[in-house]
């Protein structure tokens, strides 16, 4: 059996080129962004057919493509940098093709179109049966013999993947709070979620599910518009949102993510700091690699050591006294729960 990989963590953390370093691994099936692109939507419970299975993987996510169509795209969206047959206006954009496909490689529609012709013959079996098929296909198609899912915001799914795929392996990523939380602050994405947990608190929600049209009109107007199928950007772009809120949200998920970590067997988990992956690119990939299972190739230690982005380091340091205070302040939470698992049950990767 292929092994298999998670790593979860809150985003603007240097998973995104992670994933690219992952890329350059010749036996790693690097799936970026994956999960953020199906979601939920690709687990439904009980046995479903091939057809089925591959709308889920199909269908367009309704949450980007108003972004998209409302010019708000997310600096994720592969596809919307090189468009293939597909956009937002006129025949949505798969889920697939988004941020997955155009990752593996230059064409991800002739891709896509591999995958649908296999994926809708397959006979009917659970959700979790289906997407081991479908990575054991994408690892024959590339010749791979791991495969690393990694999206950003993913702390959420970790319970149910763990569910879905008892044997996996999870590597927590995470990133200085100040830091992490000040790029937050500057990402369409996060700007978007802050707003749509607001819409939740002042209609009084759990989930969207329960949204009814009288919570909607009783919206304030900023934010009522933001669930129309196209808005205008500005009302997320350049509202004023506290830095506090993001410091909150980063200890919010660096927590989650914790906590899920402790609760799995010590050759299951494992934890990657930006900072050590900046500091000793060779040694922490090296960890990496064994943790994955794939031999840490010193061609690949040398190129993943190029793909960092030094800069991106202490930005939270160009803050006034002020601000940087109340940032730190509001990242304290996280900042001891990270401190105190990683000297109690850590397990570097």
């Amino acid at each position: 059996m292929r092994s298999l990989t998670f790593v979860i963590g809150t985003g603007r953390s240097g998973s995104t080129a992670l994933s690219r370093i992952l890329n350059a691994h010749p036996d790693v099936l690097s799936l970026n962004e994956f999960m953020a692109s199906v979601g939920d939507a690709a687990f439904p419970e009980g046995p479903v057919t091939g057809e089925e299975f591959w709308q889920t993987l199909y269908r367009p996510a309704p949450h980007f493509e108003r972004m998209i169509r409302s010019g708000l795209p997310l600096p994720e969206f592969l596809h919307t940098r090189r468009p293939g047959r597909y956009t937002a206006r006129a025949t949505g954009i798969p889920a697939l093709s988004l941020m997955v496909l155009p990752h593996l490689t230059d064409d991800p529609d002739g891709l896509l179109d591999e995958l649908a012709a296999a994926v809708v013959r397959w006979p009917e079996r659970t959700a979790p049966e289906h997407h081991r098929a479908l990575f054991g296909l994408l690892c024959g198609r590339f010749g791979r013999t791991a495969v690393v899912e990694r999206s950003g915001y993913s702390t959420g799914w970790a319970p149910g993947l763990r569910e879905a795929f008892p044997d996996a392996r999870f590597v927590h990523m995470f990133r200085d709070g100040p830091d992490c939380a000040l790029s937050m602050s500057r990402h369409p994405g996060y700007r978007a979620i802050l707003l749509l947990r607001e819409i939740k608190e002042h209609a009084g929600i759990d989930s969207f599910a329960d949204l009814t049209p009288e919570h909607v009109r009783a919206l304030p107007a900023d934010l009522s518009p933001l669930l129309d199928d196209r808005f205008d950007p500005a009302l997320v772009r350049d509202r004023d949102i506290p830095l506090r809120r993001f410091g909150a949200l980063w200890s919010e998920l660096v927590t989650d993510g914790t906590e899920f970590l402790a609760g799995l067997p010590a050759d299951q988990r494992a934890t990657l700091a930006y900072e050590d992956l900046l500091d000793e690119p060779a040694d922490e990939l090296t960890r990496l690699a064994e943790f994955i299972g794939v031999d840490p190739r010193p061609q690949w230690l040398d190129t993943g050591s190029v793909l960092l982005d030094h800069s991106r380091r202490g930005s939270a340091n160009r803050l006034s006294a002020a601000e940087f205070a109340d940032l730190t302040e509001s990242c304290a939470q996280g900042t001891h729960v990270l401190g105190t698992y990683q000297v109690t049950v850590e397990q570097r990767p």
